[in-house]
């Protein structure tokens, strides 16, 4: 039996509410298998996954987080191709037909990711400026913020072999850290059809749960900053971008009155100066 071409991950935690409704949406597609990775879930989670007895599952005894749990569907993933669904997502009939059909029509390209419908408390909304998608060289418009969701990507396997996994030490912006290790070296290519269906406004979102995101982002800068793979014009774009990120977090810090953490991103910003004040 041939191995299916795309292998798609779906990482869950105490998501019974809404996981089926996700699983469905990726049995509408072609050509895949499905692993879910159950991250410890306490709720009714395994009783939803029973209800799906041809799908790979893979129960993880205590919450180890995100990142921990794409990287295990990954390594079990047996397609060229991996896709990630966020289990308060959906996704749209034919977002992968689309996607493969690019893929295989330009294999030079590594990843490929789609617009988005967003739903905020049950109601359409539209996103912001800051949240606009671009094709070919993103690297620049990565640095700001994540870009590309999860739930819209599919990329070659064979990338996490250059690139690395997910980072499993990072609670939140692991998908941000990743996607800037990859559009340093790859284009990246947007289809404009609106193809996932991003639900937000509920309380179990990550992004409420931790205080400061800019204090991952500033960590995942500061990793570019110590590899190799930046251009001087690309460096100053990340210092700059570690600069504006670490002066809000010093300002953050001194209203909480945590002096310490403050003084840290101050010394942080005296490590790494532009090339331009390098020179002089």
């Amino acid at each position: 039996m041939n191995p299916p071409l795309v292998s798609v991950i779906i990482p869950t935690f105490n998501r019974g509410y809404c996981l089926e409704e996700s699983i469905r949406s990726v049995l509408l597609q072609k050509n895949f298998e499905l692993i879910v990775v159950n991250d410890g879930s306490t709720d009714d989670t395994k009783q939803v996954l029973e209800k799906f007895p041809d799908i790979l599952v893979i129960h993880l005894p205590e919450n180890r987080g995100v990142s921990y749990a794409r990287n295990r569907g990954i390594e079990k993933a047996k397609g060229a191709l991996i896709c990630f669904l966020d289990s308060d997502d959906l996704w749209e009939d034919g977002k992968l037909e689309a996607q493969v059909q690019w893929m295989r029509s330009h294999p030079e390209c590594q990843v490929i990711y789609t617009d988005e419908k967003w739903i905020r408390n049950g109601v359409r909304v539209n996103p912001m400026n800051k949240h606009q998608k671009y094709s070919g060289d993103i690297f620049r418009q990565c640095l700001s913020l994540c870009i590309v969701s999860p739930s819209s990507v599919m990329l070659r396997k064979s990338l996490f072999d250059e690139v690395g996994l997910f980072d499993e030490s990072m609670p939140v912006c692991e998908d941000y850290d990743l996607w800037l290790r990859i559009s340093v070296r790859y284009p990246f290519k947007f289809l404009e059809d609106k193809l996932i269906i991003k639900k937000g406004g509920h309380e179990d979102q990550l992004s409420r749960k931790y205080w400061g995101m800019d204090r991952w982002r500033v960590y995942s800068l500061e990793k570019l900053l110590q590899g190799n793979d930046l251009n001087l014009e690309q460096r100053d774009w990340v210092v700059d971008m570690l600069i504006e990120k670490s002066q809000i977090l010093i300002q953050g810090f001194e209203k909480r009155g945590k002096i310490k953490e403050a003084e840290d991103y101050r010394n942080l910003l005296a490590t790494y100066p532009r090339n331009d004040e390098l020179v002089n």
